[in-house]
């Protein structure tokens, strides 16, 4: 029987949940079907294929690959606005968590 590198029933298992609560992450598991658990994943390849992919060619795999990182990296994370994060960028968002969990 071939099986995934990482069970499903590991997400949902209490040493997860356990370790999820001590680290104050709060975990977003729906019933099978809800589309709201993968509304920001869908959203994101959504706009890397509309402001992306479907507009530029590459020679290469090789050079399609660098263009996807650096859509992320550069585009997404660094000047792309979220609704989700209030309209910030996701660097934006990560730096102002990161100061708020810094103790002064």
């Amino acid at each position: 029987m071939l099986r995934r590198f990482i069970e499903p029933s590991q997400y949902t298992s209490r040493e997860f949940t356990q370790f999820c609560k001590d680290k104050h992450v709060r975990t977003s598991l729906g019933r099978t079907g809800v589309c709201w658990d993968n509304a920001a994943a869908e959203s994101f390849f959504a706009a890397l294929k509309n402001e992306m992919y479907y507009r530029l060619t590459w020679p290469t795999r090789a050079r399609a690959r660098f263009a996807v990182a650096e859509y992320i990296e550069v585009f997404n994370n660094r000047r792309r606005l979220h609704s989700t994060l209030g309209d910030r960028t996701p660097l934006e968002a990560l730096t102002d968590h990161r100061r708020a969990a810094t103790p002064a």
